[in-house]
């Protein structure tokens, strides 16, 4: 899923930086990577999504980021959770390319 996302995000012309779960995301934000926007699942090995999004809003640098959870988790609970977190919005799997830039564009000013 990750290689589909990035491959797809890279096509529609956006860089890409990606993590192979939330620890290795959160270590790269803590060293000043500075991303435009996050996109995170809910479910990944050593760091949940939640876990990730909120660390991510702990980071002064990060306060603002957009936040996108792209999961395939569709419990309103969870999808609270990740907004009183400080998520942006919540996709849940499958979602088109199309349909990822569209809210991609929508959340990220000058996308």
């Amino acid at each position: 899923m990750l290689m589909s996302v990035r491959s797809n995000l890279q096509l529609h012309g956006f860089v890409v930086e990606t993590a192979s779960d939330g620890l290795q995301a959160l270590n790269k934000l803590k060293t000043g990577f500075k991303p435009d926007l996050i996109i995170t699942d809910i479910n990944m090995p050593n760091m949940g999504g939640l876990e990730l999004i909120r660390n991510a809003r702990a980071l002064p640098s990060l306060r603002f980021t957009p936040i996108l959870a792209l999961t395939t988790e569709s419990q309103k609970a969870m999808r609270e959770e990740a907004k009183q977190l400080g998520a942006s919005g919540w996709l849940v799997k499958p979602v088109t390319g199309v349909d990822l830039v569209k809210v991609i564009k929508q959340v990220v000013p000058g996308a």
